[in-house]
């Protein structure tokens, strides 16, 4: 238990998953990988007796989204009945830069049955509290969602935030070094703090241990140290390679540097990259 009516579901092979949970069922945040869906189900079983009503995706990564088939269809949605009388399963909601670059990308598996358009949708009330749904324009991607649990006071934040590496800047599908810097300082604007930066509202990441506003505080300096640090250089006139030569994520390497599906040097090519025009 997260705090409330929040759940976390740690997987071990793919991203965390929400589960919030009440009268109504559950409403899940991102769905992890096919492989361990099952358990995943099982779990949910544990926390509730009602139905699976929903599944938002945070981010288009297949290590989110590619359980989102087996747990949405073992799970139903509101009230409604296909023409042959079956019962649709869960709805799938994501925002619909996502759904376009996965239809062009031929994973319509993946493609969510509800999107939305704009910065923000409002899930209402699920389970006696308010869900909002919160797109950054360009951060890890182009088609990233936060999720906010406001009775809960609980924050998704996705790939935005991982514990477990430095923040993934996907330029190819529109990320970019500033749109994550300003995604975490939103986080931070609708965190409260219980005492002294420490408790209140906590942020689940897509990868790695809870966190607070503590932690996000510290995540969001990094970040944009490291990109000020790649602009300074970089209007010095200097090369990529001369500026992956001077180690300039060093102090930071022993926390987030460790992990070799992100590495230091791939982080910093790809904050020079989002800061340099294209020409």
């Amino acid at each position: 238990r997260v705090q409330g009516n929040v759940y976390l579901i740690v997987t071990g092979t793919g991203s965390n998953i929400v589960a919030q949970v009440g009268d109504q069922g559950a409403m899940l945040v991102d769905a992890s990988v096919p492989e361990v869906s099952d358990k995943v189900l099982a779990q949910i079983r544990r926390l509730t007796k009602g139905p699976i009503r929903g599944i938002v995706d945070t981010s288009m990564d297949l290590d989110h989204i590619g359980g989102n088939a087996v747990i949405s269809a073992a799970g139903r949605a509101y009230g409604v009945r296909n023409i042959d009388n079956t019962t649709p399963g869960a709805d799938v909601v994501a925002h619909e830069n996502m759904t376009l670059r996965l239809s062009k990308a031929g994973q319509t598996t993946c493609v969510a049955s509800e999107t939305y358009l704009g910065k923000e949708k409002k899930l209402n009330f699920v389970n006696g509290e308010g869900v909002v749904i919160t797109h950054p324009e360009s951060a890890h991607t182009d088609g990233d969602s936060m999720v906010y649990f406001r009775g809960s006071d609980v924050v998704v934040a996705g790939d935005l935030l991982d514990m477990t590496k430095y923040p993934v800047i996907d330029l190819a599908r529109g990320g970019s070094i500033q749109g994550t810097v300003d995604a975490l300082n939103w986080i931070l604007d609708v965190t409260v703090v219980e005492h002294m930066m420490e408790g209140g509202t906590l942020v689940v990441p897509g990868h790695g241990r809870m966190t607070d506003a503590a932690d996000v505080a510290y995540y969001r300096d990094m970040v944009t140290i490291m990109r000020d640090r790649v602009r300074e250089m970089t209007s010095r006139g200097m090369t990529l390679e001369k500026i992956k030569a001077l180690r300039l994520t060093r102090d930071y390497d022993g926390r987030f540097g460790k992990n070799p599906s992100w590495t230091p040097d791939m982080f910093v090519e790809a904050i020079f990259k989002s800061l340099t025009p294209k020409t």
